[in-house]
């Protein structure tokens, strides 16, 4: 007797392989048999329809549904880490069919912190269902909380940092290097899957490179990974890459290029040389994958565009520099400097937190600064210093030639770079980058329109290649004796449908989603029942 029976679905596996037909079985949480299970008896059955899907139709043309059954997505990037405590339906990702969340990257994790002022602003300011400090107190409150998502945890090398150092531009000291070293090892112990770096972001951009390899090796002993949001990804870019494979190297562990791109046009051309190195490592053993969201824009805090020494100190000594005449005068002359007036166009402005810039949202800053009557560089001030440096902001310069070129590589890994949202409720307030809605459908109809890989090699983008690549063994590919994660999508029906106007907007075409064999989404409806995990 099986719990639940999937019957005459058209299955693609995760492998790769080109679709079948079959019924899946399972018990508990594991998916006990793929095959021919008509005389079979179960407690809940969902009857896909024998007729198989026509893969190569893009649209649908009436009533027809071309529905596919493959393992759950895991996003192989995102920002998650506590959001998934505060809306644990988590619709932004279950309406993509995502059933994992890799947390904890760009060196920002959820734990291990001492207290909830360590986290990001935009986690920190949120209202938490309990407390927690180490890795072993979060997974309790995310056990409580049950989402409907799973979940990895990667360990932030910003987040050790500025536990133990704080924000100083210094070397840590031998005893506080013995603490973060402590912490890494206790974090792991509780289930931590690697260590990740932001070196664009303050403190992390203070660490010397022996620190960082010191605390991957932690995570190499435990077979997790590096993965680095590197030094650059604009001028810079060949240079990063080479730094993240020698600490991954000298590590020992798993290495990840984080959301590999070549920022600004006047870079677009060092992605054959980027792709070059990443492929020549490969090639002699080196473990070295990337993820990729599917935008041409990225997202992050508008304040990532000051230097090092504006950004030193943290948050409390930042505003204070901005309210400093003579800091704010030479911030803004590095500013003015850094690039053309013309080329702050390409910034547009998300998230705000103070109401009187709340019109600022979906606007380029030179829009802004026309509003404003003031240049974009004076706008940016503005925004950073009544934001309470709280202002998200979304840069475009990538080129879509690249970008698909860096999704069709075999070794690049889909993930959003995004934290869950939800369209009601504490995570409807803010301005998101489309792609915290929209990142797999969009992918999805991309494969399915003939716009990139064939559909199974986008489908092992999105499940086993992540699943190897976080030591998810059990997870990844529809067989049996792998955990009963699996999403069902209607090809002719999949797609995104946020943008940079209008971002709250769930996708459409996922039909059921499936998490540790517990039914999340019905019939294009979310059941209330959740089975989410830390895994």
């Amino acid at each position: 007797m099986f719990d639940l029976i999937i019957r005459h679905s058209r299955v693609i596996d995760g492998t790769g392989a080109e679709s079948f037909t079959a019924d899946v079985g399972i018990v508990g949480d594991m998916i006990t048999a793929v095959g021919d299970l008509s005389g079979a008896e179960s407690h809940d059955t969902i009857d896909l329809g024998a007729s198989p899907p026509a893969l190569h139709s893009p649209q649908s043309d009436g009533g027809t549904s071309d529905l596919i059954l493959c393992p759950g997505f895991i996003d192989a990037h995102t920002h998650s880490d506590t959001y998934l405590l505060i809306e644990p339906s988590a619709p932004s990702k279950v309406y993509q069919g995502i059933t994992t969340e890799v947390c904890g990257n760009c060196g920002a994790s959820g734990a291990p912190i001492s207290d909830i002022s360590q986290l990001p602003s935009d986690w920190a300011d949120k209202r938490y269902p309990g407390a927690w400090s180490s890795v072993a107190e979060f997974r309790d409150l995310f056990d409580h909380v049950r989402p409907a998502v799973n979940a990895v945890l990667l360990i932030g090398h910003n987040t050790l940092r500025r536990n133990v150092v704080g924000y100083d531009n210094r070397p840590a000291t031998p005893n506080e290097m013995d603490r973060m070293l402590g912490l890494m090892e206790e974090s792991m112990a509780a289930g931590g899957r690697g260590l990740t770096t932001g070196l664009v972001y303050a403190p992390g951009m203070y660490a010397s490179r022996a620190e960082i390899v010191a605390l991957a090796k932690v995570a190499g002993r435990h077979d997790g990974i590096y993965g680095s949001h590197m030094r650059s990804e604009g001028a810079q870019l060949i240079e990063a890459i080479d730094e993240t494979i020698e600490i991954g190297e000298a590590a020992g562990s798993r290495i990840q290029v984080s959301h590999l791109k070549a920022a600004g046009q006047d870079n677009w051309h060092k992605m054959d040389a980027a792709l070059e190195r990443i492929r020549t490592a490969r090639e002699r053993g080196v473990p070295v994958l990337s993820d990729r969201y599917p935008y041409t824009a990225g997202a992050t805090d508008l304040d990532v565009v000051f230097p090092a020494w504006f950004a030193e100190g943290g948050r409390a000594v930042i505003l204070a520099r901005l309210k400093d005449s003579e800091a704010r005068a030479r911030l803004r002359d590095e500013l003015l400097a850094s690039r053309p007036t013309e080329a702050w166009g390409g910034v547009t402005v998300g998230s705000t937190s103070h109401p009187d810039n709340r019109r600022f949202r979906g606007m380029n800053l030179l829009a802004v600064g026309e509003a404003l009557g003031c240049d974009p560089v004076d706008a940016i001030l503005h925004l950073c210093e009544s934001d309470e440096l709280m202002t998200g902001a979304f840069f475009a310069g990538m080129s879509e030639a690249n970008m698909f070129r860096v999704l069709a590589e075999p070794y690049v890994m889909l993930g959003s770079d995004a934290s869950l949202r939800s369209p009601t409720g504490p995570l409807s307030h803010d301005y998101p980058h489309p792609r915290a809605y929209g990142s797999f459908p969009r992918f999805l109809r991309w494969a399915l329109d003939g716009r990139t890989v064939a559909l199974p090699e986008a489908v092992r983008k999105m499940t086993s290649l992540p699943a190897g690549q976080f030591g998810l063994h059990d997870r990844g590919v529809i067989a049996e004796r792998k955990k009963a994660d699996l999403v069902v999508f209607d090809a002719a029906r999949v797609r995104d449908r946020a943008d940079y106007g209008d971002p709250h907007q769930l996708s459409e075409g996922i039909t059921h989603l499936v998490v540790n064999g517990v039914v999340t989404i019905r019939d294009g409806k979310l059941t209330g029942t959740r089975g989410g995990r830390l895994v």
